[in-house]
């Protein structure tokens, strides 16, 4: 057009014309330059839930030179599971009570911070962010409800939802007083839609893990789609009659993963309620433990799989899949991958859900439990091989010392130890390997562009759990332990720390007070549970104060479910660590492209022990990777030597490693501000009972 000027126009129009452009394309791109000078990380996990950057100044030949560059601490305790987004230079985040603040993302130099005025109790691992010209939101869970706030300057979204915000206990066909429900993992945005799941109960009462979407702008619900089919609905005949109005969970607490150019949204589901005993919903229950693919504009279902058939083991879908593009038959296939607790990726064909590796169903004993029908069969993929030992045999004992190898042989001649999908019974307790967080757990996997591979982190420690039959009513301090208390603290009240906390002497260490808040709000695993009235309360703040010889003997029967589990229970030594044999938590390099493994190494290691020798044993770990262009794999995620870590994507190699405030028990991100490349990771802690918990967040990068 210039051109076309010049030839026609005087000079003095020409240039005129030249700087006119120039002056409007400067008015009208501040938003498009900023996404090229600032290369964010808009998306909770990164866009396709791949964990991938292209950034690439950090690489494997300067990552040693990585330092501090900025720290925002919170001033909060309590630990921290948040993975923050970047949009245009600034980071969203959560404090542990789910204060939200905005920072510089160059400086860590806080903008502002959203208090809703709730204490907020339970993990929040992230934020969606959503815009349309100058309106920027940030859509954020703060336990029951949903919030929208001005992404500028923190303020709440007046004309959205009922004074800025939604709650979720509405419309999910309870009485939402009674519904206990926390967005622990943040919303999807698609268009002018957000769609959330929800962390629900894993004992009944609970209400339905609805999948739900609502519109950005008014917060007005648009569809529903129901994981606990109702009359007429595909999977209704997978349950019994109107077990919709009974029965609860199969729900979506692990986020989900858009396909923005499809407008399909992979949506992984819990098991249903009661986690361990399912003799009131015989049949394979659909859609629990599933992952289905739906249309994000109606919420209409286009394929699903059921991973688990009846689930009896609390094998939840346990991270957002991850969209991934690998070769077959030398073509480009779109496939979505789902890591799994017992160890196994799935791995399906995006449009249609056909496996790209064959799945196999195996067959497994049934239940000896009076009234539960077990699945006669389970899928398992043949490819690839799974991150996590499967069975527990006397030559994967500990070996730490001989007193605790002839320690944890004893204790293993008790147990039911024949690999998965057993049913648990009553006789005795039943070996759950990989335990009952994984195998893979909630940071999810990371998935590298430009090699296919996929990369797990995982844990790899037995866990152990039985059923007892109810034997005191429902309204008595014993009989509402039984039904609500005892599946994570056990029926001896001792739990199995540091994931389920001793209620011995709790009575001692908290006011009455204290423990009914802790009940009506929750707290951290633990969710709230609005369903018990204020008799209820009293009777089990009754029974938990007493001491352990005057706790009474339960005799009348139960009137809400038949058995109870009798409390998870890692399978731990007597000095406190694992009972098996390292390694106890690994970080898996799977190519997707033939199902090979590249590499695996130990993830993690107790201080105590390394200073005696006893090196690179792997740990628990929670939070995901990271992986970049720069031949760089971080990750923070183990729970007792505080360390942020960054591995040769290619070969597992250590590269670089420091020591964090507290423990990253998050996924980190990484991103650009004019020109220089983070990587930031939140530490907050609170997995491990000798350590303290905070609320920092530290950004790395380069030194100038």
């Amino acid at each position: 057009m210039v051109f076309l000027c010049a030839l026609l126009c005087p000079l003095w129009l020409v240039l005129f014309l030249v700087i006119s452009a120039v002056s409007l394309s400067a008015q009208k791109q501040p938003e498009h330059l900023s996404r090229v000078q600032n290369r964010d990380w808009p998306v909770y996990l990164g866009e396709n839930g791949a964990h991938y950057s292209p950034l690439a100044q950090i690489n494997k030949a300067n990552v040693k030179q990585l330092q501090i560059a900025w720290i925002y601490e919170t001033e909060e305790t309590g630990g921290l599971q948040t993975s923050p987004i970047v949009v245009h230079g600034i980071l969203y985040g959560i404090s542990p009570s789910q204060k939200v603040f905005a920072l510089d993302a160059a400086t860590g130099k806080l903008k502002w911070k959203f208090d809703s005025g709730i204490v907020g109790t339970q993990p929040d691992r992230g934020l969606a962010y959503w815009e349309s010209g100058s309106d920027h939101r940030i859509i954020v869970g703060v336990m029951n409800f949903v919030y929208e706030i001005n992404a500028d300057d923190g303020s709440a979204i007046a004309r959205f939802g009922d004074h800025s915000r939604i709650d979720l206990r509405e419309n999910l066909g309870r009485d939402p007083a009674s519904v206990s429900i926390a967005l622990t993992s943040p919303a999807v945005v698609y268009k002018d839609l957000f769609v959330v799941g929800g962390r629900e109960p894993e004992t009944l009462p609970c209400p339905p893990g609805d999948i739900r979407a609502y519109d950005v702008r008014t917060g007005r619900l648009r569809w529903s789609f129901h994981t606990i089919p109702h009359p007429g609905e595909f999977g209704y005949d997978t349950w019994p009659k109107d077990a919709w109005k009974t029965i609860g969970s199969a729900n979506n607490w692990a986020g989900m993963t858009l396909d923005e150019r499809t407008g399909i949204l992979y949506v992984p589901t819990g098991s249903a309620a009661f986690d361990f005993y399912g003799g009131d919903r015989v049949g394979d229950d659909l859609f629990a433990d599933s992952e289905i693919a739906l249309n994000a504009e109606t919420g209409e279902r286009i394929w699903h799989f059921q991973g688990v058939r009846h689930d009896l083991w609390d094998r939840d879908f346990p991270s957002p899949p991850v969209l991934v593009t690998v070769k077959r038959d030398g073509k480009d296939v779109a496939a979505v991958a789902q890591t799994t607790k017992h160890g196994f990726v799935y791995l399906f064909d995006r449009a249609n859900g056909g496996p790209l590796f064959p799945i196999e169903y195996h067959k497994y004993p049934p239940s000896n439990v009076p009234g539960e029908v077990a699945a006669k069969e389970q899928p398992l993929p043949t490819k690839p091989a799974p991150y996590a030992r499967q069975l527990l045999t006397e030559d994967l004992l500990t070996n730490r010392t001989p007193e605790m190898h002839h320690w944890a042989l004893e204790q293993f001649q008790t147990f039911r130890s024949e690999g998965q999908f057993v049913p648990l019974g009553t006789k005795q307790n039943t070996v759950i390997f990989p335990g009952f967080d994984g195998g893979a757990e909630w940071g999810g996997p990371a998935f590298d562009l430009e090699t296919g591979i996929l990369y797990v982190n995982a844990n790899d420690v037995a866990w152990t759990g039985a059923l007892a039959e109810n034997t005191s009513d429902d309204s008595s301090g014993p009989g509402i332990y039984q039904s609500q208390c005892s599946i994570c603290h056990g029926d001896n009240r001792a739990g199995s720390p540091p994931a389920f906390p001793s209620l011995i002497g709790v009575g001692s260490r908290l006011t009455s007070g204290a423990i009914a808040d802790v009940l009506q709000k929750g707290r951290g695993r633990m969710p709230a549970f609005p369903s018990l009235s204020a008799t209820q309360i009293g009777a089990l703040i009754g029974y938990l104060t007493l001491s352990e010889d005057q706790m009474p003997s339960p005799t009348e029967p139960a009137l809400q479910s038949k058995y109870r589990f009798t409390g998870y229970k890692k399978f731990l030594d007597p000095e406190g660590y694992p009972a098996v044999v390292p390694p106890w938590g690994t970080l898996n390099a799977i190519n997707l492209n033939t199902g090979e493994y590249a590499w695996k190494v130990p993830l993690g290691e107790y201080p105590e022990l390394a200073a005696q020798g006893l090196k690179n044993t792997g740990t628990d770990n929670y939070g995901g990777p990271v992986v970049t262009a720069g031949g760089l794999l971080f990750i923070g995620a183990t729970n007792y030597d505080k360390k942020f870590r960054a591995f040769d994507k290619s070969t597992g190699e250590l590269l670089w490693e420091t020591t964090l405030p507290f423990s990253g028990n998050a996924t980190p991100i990484t991103y650009e501000v004019d020109g220089r490349q983070y990587v930031a990771i939140a530490a907050g802690g609170g997995k491990d009972p000798k350590s303290k918990s905070g609320g920092v967040y530290v950004g790395f990068a380069l030194g100038r």
